[in-house]
């Protein structure tokens, strides 16, 4: 079976030494990898301050503390994602509003955020879904209007690209997961990128239990909350590893993407995604709307190709769920997007055998 999504790992005669030289070191809590792992990301994504954490799920909680959410404040966010976009949330006791999906991309709308603002609203989940770049333009225009920071969930999205900059440029706070199955795994992790300095600096701070690693235990006096959010040095060097070969590996989702967006043109029950102008997928996933999707996954996985929706749609979770909300075009795009591989184990062979048999019907 074509798996959906796999996990990438270095060679062993890349990774193997480097993990060894650390393991043995006598030091493998957060220390020298951390910080050459940051500026090594930083470096790829070229801008920003890199904040290296255990997880995903831990740079959005951050990222809610740092936009000044608190309990009692709404966040808009999208029912369209992984779990933890939205949990996070829940975890400075903030309440969930959901904004509607753009029909052509499944990304959050523009419009809908807009019509979603309201007087409690302190932040605005946006998230690259499948590596698709959000309304970058739109979405700033409406942050700067109404004085609404953004937090950009890409961790779909590492590599993708508007404007020719990279995911971590264009929002005050972006999210990355380094998680088993992403595009850069450091086996569990995440990070936060964060433009502005003074914000980071307090990132710090929070990541490490409100303790300032500049100064000793004894000189320390916590002033606000923190938690255990750190990387440690070996996670570092699987990242450190990974980053090497990064640009090669998430090239094969792009050619692999794009191949399959040349040759999925025009075929009968299929509709490809749109992607915003001067945007750059980064292909996570392979996103597209077909009818009767169940028989369309019987008959790919018939011929073993996995398909999925994958994510089930959060506003369908009661705890998720506070404010109860029409979403029309959600239901639409849900109802018949499904994704198919297309990642750096797929092949062009895999490619052509997954065109013919979407050509052929189910």
């Amino acid at each position: 079976m074509l798996p959906l999504i796999k996990t990438s790992i270095p060679p062993k005669h890349q990774l193997i030494p480097r993990l060894e030289e650390i393991l043995y070191s006598g030091y493998v809590a957060q220390g020298q990898a951390v910080e050459d792992f940051e500026r090594k990301f930083e470096a790829y994504i070229g801008g920003g301050n890199t904040l290296s954490l255990n997880s995903g799920t831990a740079a959005l909680h951050i990222a809610l503390i740092l936009a000044g959410v608190t309990e009692g404040d709404e966040v808009i966010s999208t029912p369209l994602t992984a779990e933890p976009t939205n949990v996070a949330i829940k975890m400075v006791g903030a309440k969930i509003r959901w904004a509607d999906v753009d029909l052509a991309t499944g990304n959050i709308s523009a419009d809908s955020i807009e019509k979603a603002i309201n007087k409690k609203t302190k932040a605005i989940i946006v998230v690259d879904y499948a590596g698709i770049p959000v309304d970058v333009d739109r979405i700033k225009q409406i942050s700067k209007k109404y004085n609404i920071p953004i937090i950009e969930d890409a961790a779909h999205a590492l590599g993708a690209k508007f404007n020719g900059k990279k995911t971590g440029n264009h929002f005050p706070f972006t999210v990355y997961s380094f998680q088993a199955i992403k595009h850069l795994t450091t086996i569990d992790g995440g990070a936060l990128q964060i433009l502005d300095n003074d914000l980071y600096e307090k990132g710090k701070i929070i990541r490490w239990f409100g303790l300032d690693k500049k100064l000793t235990r004894l000189e320390n006096d916590i002033t606000i909350q923190g938690y255990k959010y750190h990387m440690n040095n070996v996670n570092a060097t699987i990242g450190l590893v990974q980053l090497e070969n990064i640009e090669e590996l998430i090239q094969k989702y792009i050619d692999n993407g794009k191949y399959l967006d040349e040759h999925l043109k025009g075929i009968s029950g299929v509709e490809l995604i749109e992607y915003y102008p001067n945007s750059e997928p980064s292909y996570w996933l392979y996103t597209l709307k077909v009818n009767n999707r169940d028989r369309f996954i019987k008959m790919m996985e018939k011929n073993g190709i996995m398909a999925s929706e994958l994510h089930k749609r959060n506003d369908l979770h009661t705890y998720l769920n506070d404010y109860p909300t029409s979403l029309p075009n959600l239901d639409t795009f849900y109802e018949k997007m499904v994704h198919i591989p297309c990642g750096w184990w797929v092949t062009k062979d895999d490619c052509y055998k997954m065109i013919e048999l979407i050509k052929n019907g189910w």
